[in-house]
């Protein structure tokens, strides 16, 4: 066959080349994992020290308004020269202390002009920028949106796996856990979870989390573990005396773990939002960590004053991560669905 080209056959494309031929066709898709991976790579950059490392340097005055909005007009009134106080027969002291106000006024005037009157978009009440403080928080928020879907999916996983695949009493005890937990109101069990642990700190909120959402990804594992245990591949390695765990996590769990990365997927999105409603009633990071849930707590009482911009940062950083996170989500949820082959 000199001379002619050999028609071979094409390389077999499996599940995940599928997945990513889907997702590279939905522009939707490709866009919300840009964002997405923009924002990863904040966290990775925070984390490292590159950027937002300085967040708590008070590199601007209290309150500083950001640059579209102008300085505030009580900061130019510290500028005007103090004129001193007329000299008063009743009280001769009235002098000295017009001139100890005046000096004090001076000192202050002084310290504000060595801090920028305004930033980007603003500064919080010790005068830290807001650009910074957000992308700090986002560490915060990020971390544990991730770690706790890891901890939930890996819960969830292993007991549905458990559950599916043995049966009998073993299926009936985590279905009788599982609605135990199904049975309380999430957020009801989350604080009742965080009252318990009494300490707050990242790592709380991760296992407050990680220990109340296991039971969606435990349903879903569970039902593909009955689906799959009587198929052939699971038979066939049975007669080749594979033991239990290895037909579970080897056989078994690479077909079904597009289930697992799909529902953890979805649960960065809700835990990013548990943990602002956790640092919001108090119960999130401890003093010294900032995180989006921190600066929307701290915005409640900054509202009252009319500074407007650490809730508008936080609220428009976090409305654009989650909506992206939730479109990435479903695409890849559409993309790994086996009847759309």
């Amino acid at each position: 066959m000199t001379g002619q080209e050999l028609n071979l056959p094409a390389t077999p494309v499996g599940l995940w080349g599928l997945a990513w031929r889907r997702l590279r066709a939905d522009r939707v898709a490709m866009v919300a994992l840009a964002v997405v991976g923009l924002f990863l790579l904040s966290v990775v950059l925070a984390a490292t020290g590159l950027v937002a490392a300085d967040w708590e340097d008070e590199v601007a005055v209290n309150y500083a308004p950001p640059s579209f909005v102008g300085p505030d007009p009580a900061l130019a009134a510290l500028a005007q020269p103090q004129r001193p106080a007329p000299p008063n027969a009743f009280d001769p002291l009235a002098g000295d202390i017009a001139e100890l106000r005046a000096q004090l006024a001076r000192q202050g005037h002084a310290a504000h002009a060595a801090k920028r009157t305004t930033l980007p978009f603003g500064a919080d009440k010790w005068g830290h920028d807001i650009v910074r403080k957000t992308i700090k928080g986002g560490q915060t928020s990020i971390v544990v949106g991730l770690v706790a879907a890891f901890v939930a999916v890996a819960l969830g996983t292993l007991f549905g796996a458990l559950s599916g695949f043995y049966g009998g009493l073993v299926d009936d005890w985590f279905n009788w856990f599982y609605n135990v937990f199904t049975a309380i109101p999430s957020i009801l069990m989350i604080l009742t979870v965080a009252a318990v642990l009494q300490t707050k700190g990242v790592l709380t909120i991760v296992l407050i989390l990680g220990l109340t959402g296991w039971t969606g990804p435990y349903r879903l594992i569970r039902a593909e573990y009955i689906k799959h245990k009587a198929r052939e591949y699971v038979m066939a390695a049975d007669a080749i005396g594979a033991s239990g765990w290895r037909k579970m996590f080897v056989h078994i769990f690479p077909n079904v773990s597009h289930v697992a990365l799909v529902q953890m997927s979805i649960l960065v999105v809700g835990f990013i939002k548990a943990e602002v409603i956790l640092s919001f009633l108090g119960f999130g990071v401890p003093v010294g960590v900032v995180s989006w849930g921190s600066m929307l707590n701290e915005a409640q009482n900054e509202l009252i004053l009319g500074k407007w911009w650490q809730l508008t940062a936080a609220a428009s950083a976090m409305a654009i991560l989650v909506t992206a996170f939730s479109l990435f989500a479903d695409a890849l949820r559409d993309a790994l669905d086996p009847k759309l082959k």
